[in-house]
């Protein structure tokens, strides 16, 4: 097996490409420790220390480092637990969890301008973040501002409050003449 590691925008973190799927569907996110365990998979990864955050794309896993660790420590460990964990038979995901399809339900009366919003992340945005090895979803639109969750290499990246005020705010707006501002959310 070999995988491939790719930089990301955020220097705090790094893609990993396994050279097979990881999630069938969706994605999943894991910023600490205490939630992988519906991860075997992350549960390895959290194993290695100075790992802070893991999370799984369709054929990629990225891995957020502690800021006081260097990639040449972590990034052996990290790739053998990797390799372990696919050569193990393991599923990535225990039997119960189940990947997230990203975006927040919203119901009310912008129905209508939150299926358009949906519509130009999952087509226009996602793709693009997810080359990057992350992922920005929908969380929830009032009275014009949008609010975005950032995860993977996204979350905590020097380049993403640019990313969002001058990438994908210009484009809603453009798009969406109800969009007057998009907001970063932690979850």
């Amino acid at each position: 097996m070999f995988i491939q590691t790719e930089s990301t925008p955020n220097p705090a973190t790094l893609k990993f490409l396994p050279g097979q799927t990881v999630l069938e569907a969706g994605t999943a996110d894991f910023p600490t420790a205490e939630g992988a365990s519906a991860s075997p998979l992350a549960t390895r990864i959290f194993a290695v220390n100075g790992v802070n955050g893991v999370f799984f794309g369709n054929e990629f896993v990225t891995v957020t480092k502690a800021d006081t660790i260097e990639w040449d420590h972590v990034k052996p460990a990290i790739l053998g637990a990797i390799m372990e964990h696919f050569q193990s038979g393991q599923p990535v995901m225990a039997s119960d969890a189940v990947a997230s399809s990203g975006h927040a339900e919203h119901t009310g009366e912008d129905g209508e301008v939150v299926g358009q919003i949906k519509e130009l992340l999952d087509t226009r945005v996602r793709p693009a973040v997810a080359q990057d090895g992350g992922d920005i979803t929908f969380h929830g639109f009032d009275r014009g501002v949008v609010y975005l969750h950032m995860q993977g290499a996204c979350a905590g990246c020097p380049s993403s409050t640019l990313t969002l005020k001058m990438g994908i705010e210009n484009l809603l707006r453009h798009y969406i003449p109800e969009v007057t501002e998009v907001r970063p959310v932690a979850v």
